[in-house]
């Protein structure tokens, strides 16, 4: 059994027959109308979570030297008095 030949435009592209189907289906017969509406929900669908994951913000990476890193003791706050908490 031989393949098909794929069928190619005259720029050398493959045509839309020639593409692989994003979906098929398994039963029933829906009209053309029909499966143009299914796949315009399921791109819109699509689309809305590629532009939800581009927005969503990105987890900063926290490196193993500022993870060490630990306050070891309270900021130096000047003035009067404030010596007193010093803890050296």
């Amino acid at each position: 059994m031989s393949a098909a030949p794929a069928e190619t435009s005259a720029d050398g592209s493959p045509t839309p027959a020639a593409a692989s189907p994003a979906f098929r289906v398994v039963s029933g017969a829906p009209s053309d109308v029909e499966l143009a509406a299914v796949t315009a929900v399921l791109l819109a669908t699509l689309q809305a979570r590629a532009n939800a994951a581009a927005a969503a913000p990105r987890p900063v990476r926290v490196t193993a030297w500022q993870r060490s890193q630990r306050g070891l003791r309270r900021p130096h706050v000047p003035g009067p008095g404030h010596w007193r908490g010093f803890s050296g």
